[in-house]
């Protein structure tokens, strides 16, 4: 069902541009707002994207802040949507979540038989190696056209925009926070790939997405970023202290990143934790009241 042809949903915008048209997967009322679930053909991606999107009620009355949810490695756009126990959060907040997916999708679409390679491993990079550049752009696609998207057709404040992520979607969250001045006010992790210039988790995914030139590596490296341009706003990143992943993560890298930058951040170990989304779920309350202090802040 194309959006274009649903515009006496509330939710909606009531005009669209000429042609434009998105396609309704789902959509269910949730916690007063609307939890919906939409695909459409990417530009950036070269093929059709799914995404998920809830909308508070108060976007009934007009535009809403955003925070970005960027999810880890084997994720969709589900798992986050359906575990994280977000929405409840969000609509105390008056706060719009968008749940994209983690890598394009589809027959046409490069794969590799590793789960950290390839679909639902984007890495939120622009790969420029072959064959993995034809598709795999999901910097463009989470910091341009995914918003440029929802401020068409849905009622969001792309003026008060905040992101966080888990694990491979927390390293996306930190470097687009720091990557992209001036475009969000506030960013958290939960269990983000801190260092993956250093680990397995980033070595082996940069080398395929962009080749050998560390030199292009480094803007995708929270740790490194951290220590050379840092957040113009508020940093809160938790990890489990039993997390099965830690060496991976390598969190004592940021901390002394933002230790040596005297960033504005707290880096919570929180005792007893995994890398699970019961542990998401478990701190995603405070994640959102942290957000929301900076979205509504004048």
């Amino acid at each position: 069902m194309a959006l274009a042809n649903r515009s006496e949903l509330s939710f909606h915008q009531v005009t669209f541009a000429k042609g434009f048209s998105m396609e309704i997967k789902s959509e269910n009322a949730c916690f007063g707002g609307a939890q919906g679930v939409y695909a459409h053909a990417s530009e950036a991606c070269g093929g059709e994207m799914t995404f998920g999107l809830f909308l508070p009620e108060e976007a009934k009355l007009g535009p809403v802040p955003v925070l970005w949810y960027l999810s880890g490695l084997t994720c969709t756009h589900e798992n986050a949507m359906t575990k994280a126990g977000a929405q409840a959060w969000a609509a105390q907040e008056g706060i719009a979540l968008v749940f994209p997916d983690t890598s394009p999708r589809g027959a046409d679409v490069v794969d590799d038989a590793a789960y950290d390679l390839g679909q639902g491993a984007g890495f939120y990079v622009n790969a420029i190696q072959p064959p993995w550049d034809r598709h795999f752009r999901m910097w463009d696609y989470i910091a341009e056209e995914l918003p440029a998207l929802l401020g068409r057709a849905f009622a969001v404040d792309l003026e008060r925009q905040s992101i966080t992520g888990h694990s491979m979607g927390g390293h996306g969250a930190l470097t687009l926070a720091m990557g992209r001045p001036g475009q969000y006010r506030s960013v958290s992790a939960f269990s983000p790939i801190c260092n993956p210039m250093g680990s397995d988790w980033g070595q082996k995914q940069f080398t395929s997405y962009l080749g050998d030139d560390q030199s292009l590596w480094k803007p995708h490296d929270a740790s490194h970023q951290m220590q050379e341009v840092g957040f113009d706003g508020p940093v809160l990143i938790d990890t489990g202290t039993q997390d099965q992943f830690l060496d991976l993560l390598k969190p004592e890298t940021l901390a002394f990143a933002i230790a040596k930058r005297r960033q504005d951040g707290h880096l919570r170990m929180q005792k007893g934790y995994d890398h699970s989304y019961f542990f998401v779920s478990s701190f995603m309350e405070d994640h959102i009241a942290f957000h929301a202090e900076a979205l509504y802040a004048e």
